[in-house]
């Protein structure tokens, strides 16, 4: 028996190579069989928690131990977003180049923070957004940086547009100002609630938050718009902010940007776009006629993270701005100083947002782009589109079921309405959907959500998973209609 002392440092190399091996093998296997899990996590409040030790451990555990815990006790404890059969919001595939990227950055460990920190990081990330922006048609003098996600995005946006107002918030911020306006921010009635939650967080206040009305389509309304700014000009207000969205989170509705860029332009309003979700359509040029009006944006988001198989989390701003995203939120203390930032020589990823810690990103995009290609990429949301297209058919066509909004993109919002519960109301439809709902994912085999549009019930599927097929599309179809059949058939 050894009576060598523990180790203070590492742990033995040895063992976590092993581990390490083992735990590559299984994640191929999980890629490779993915149903082998309900797709949504079949437990209730409290199971897992209740398995797991009220107290840290005192002595160190082996790793082959932990690795059993997590099969034993986490696994059946998980959604799994990986799964061909997650239709739910929106998808995010951690794909196999992305997890190796992600790997890889979890052991390099670096901050990205200064360019110094990593040169290798910050460069990578210039060139690597430099690419996506190529992919997506963007304007070539746009600038992207790096978030977490899109809710981070759309705040430094809406910051960025309050520094290029020139009215030293900056400085003096708004708190008991007698010289400055009530400041306006524009959204419509579907944009995601992240843009109205950054204005809260800056001080805008949620009164100021103005969503405009949509049109048949779910997609805003530019002449109410434009009644909203003369209103608040009206009234003393200062319009601010704008924002048009390429894919809403409810109905995936897109936005005139054009119309929107007009009216930005006419009162001199910051323009931004949330293409987090419906941004990579950009990547088809038979998407692109959406985007029309975009290029005179002066920000926009984009999120790898949701469609382009990039592992959460990735969130891309662009902006045409980046001077006064820099001056909006850069601080240089003495102990973060470099003679190659002072020099400006380089770019300093810290100075272009909220985080000083910045992980390494943008390894796992450049190693999705690479390993799949352009032309890989447009391919698998091609399909995915398509995908999507005949599952709305398939509604279109049938007696029981009917679609609540164009489909455009990947995403279909639709409700079961058969003969027998269209006379009875709205109020007993809405009940029969959220019933349906509640069943389908009961059973593990699929998982959907919802949202209301025009205070309807509406059963959302969105296609966005890269080992999504047509077998599973159809599963999902059948599934939804034999479930309808047997609530139906207790009534």
């Amino acid at each position: 028996m050894s009576n060598q002392p523990p180790s203070h440092g590492e742990i033995d190399l040895d063992a976590f190579r092993q581990s390490g091996y083992q735990l590559i093998d299984w994640i191929a296997d999980y890629f490779a069989n993915p149903e082998q899990y309900p797709v949504l996590a079949q437990v209730e409040p409290g199971d897992i928690s209740a398995q797991l030790p009220t107290s840290p451990p005192t002595k160190a555990e082996s790793l082959p131990d932990i690795i059993a815990d997590f099969e034993q006790i986490i696994m059946p404890g998980m959604t799994h977003w990986n799964h061909p059969n997650f239709f739910a919001y929106f998808s995010s595939t951690g794909s196999a180049p992305g997890v190796l990227g992600e790997l890889l950055s979890a052991a390099l460990n670096i901050n990205g923070m200064l360019w110094r920190t990593s040169p290798a990081a910050t460069e990578l990330e210039t060139v690597t957004l430099d690419w996506l922006g190529q992919m997506l048609a963007l304007p070539s003098d746009w600038e992207g940086v790096i978030m977490d996600g899109a809710s981070m995005s759309n705040m430094i946006a809406i910051a960025t547009a309050r520094e290029a107002l020139n009215l030293q918030i900056r400085v003096k911020g708004m708190a008991g100002r007698t010289d400055l306006p009530r400041l306006r921010l524009y959204i419509s009635e579907q944009s995601h609630s992240s843009v109205e939650k950054g204005a809260l967080t800056l001080g805008i206040g949620q009164e100021n938050v103005i969503k405009i009305a949509t049109d048949e389509n779910f997609a805003l309304d530019p002449t109410a718009l434009k009644t909203a700014i003369e209103a608040d000009l009206a009234a003393g207000y200062r319009p601010f902010f704008v924002c048009g969205t390429i894919g809403t989170t409810s109905s995936t509705a897109i936005d005139p940007l054009a119309a929107i860029a007009d009216l930005a332009e006419q009162y001199q309003l910051w323009f931004h776009v949330d293409g987090a979700y419906g941004g990579t359509t950009a990547l088809l040029p038979e998407m692109r006629h959406h985007f029309e009006g975009a290029e005179r944006a002066d920000s926009m988001v984009v999120n790898p993270h949701k469609w382009m198989f990039t592992p959460i989390d990735l969130s891309v701003l662009y902006t045409r701005h980046p001077a006064t995203l820099k001056q909006a939120f850069s601080i240089l203390p003495e102990y973060l100083r470099t003679a190659e930032g002072d020099a400006e020589t380089v770019k300093n990823y810290m100075d272009y947002g909220l985080q000083l810690g910045r992980r390494f990103r943008a390894l796992k995009l450049w190693m999705v782009i690479r390993a799949f290609g352009q032309e890989g990429l447009a391919a698998r949301v091609r399909e995915h589109i398509r995908l999507a297209q005949q599952f709305a058919g398939w509604v279109d066509e049938s007696a029981d079921f009917e679609l609540l909004a164009p489909t455009p993109m990947s995403n279909v919002c639709f409700r079961a309405c058969p003969p027998s519960y269209q006379a009875q109301g709205e109020a007993a439809l809405d009940q029969l959907n959220a019933q349906l709902l509640d069943a389908v994912n009961a059973t593990g085999q699929i998982f959907i959500s919802h949202t209301k549009l025009r205070g309807q019930y509406s059963l959302r599927l969105a296609v966005g998973n890269i080992r999504t097929t047509n077998s599973h599309v159809e599963s999902a179809w059948q599934l939804l209609n034999d479930t309808l059949h047997q609530i139906k058939s207790l009534t």
